[in-house]
């Protein structure tokens, strides 16, 4: 068995000890609501992937693509800053049935940006 550390031992609680490791932490799972993205009224400003603070907007060649729903909160940001209204915040207990399909193409997202 590991022994455990002492608490002069633990290192310091908050801090990012390499950059871009925080795709290595799933923390899509703490989600109440999540953001959905309807593109016929998206104008692709991306202002929501400027402040999304877990950079979970899914971006490439300046279009919005969708949300990294591994690491997504669902915090409301993206749906406050979104001019034409173009995001809404559902009940995540709605996508109960997608959940792996989700997963697995959030995993090969994130795979990508490490």
């Amino acid at each position: 068995m590991k022994e455990q550390m002492t608490w002069q031992e633990l290192p310091i609680g908050g801090v990012i000890t390499q950059a871009g490791n925080s795709v290595e932490y799933i923390t899509g799972g703490w989600r109440a609501f999540r953001p959905v993205i309807d593109f016929e009224r998206c104008t692709h400003c991306l202002v929501c992937w400027l402040y999304c603070p877990d950079v979970s907007m899914r971006v490439a060649e300046g279009k919005l693509l969708g949300v990294d729903l591994l690491h997504c909160k669902g915090c409301g940001i993206c749906v406050e800053v979104c001019a034409p209204k173009a995001i809404a915040l559902m009940p995540e207990a709605q996508f109960a049935g997608e959940s792996a399909k989700a997963e697995k193409e959030g995993a090969r997202w994130a795979a990508s940006w490490l």
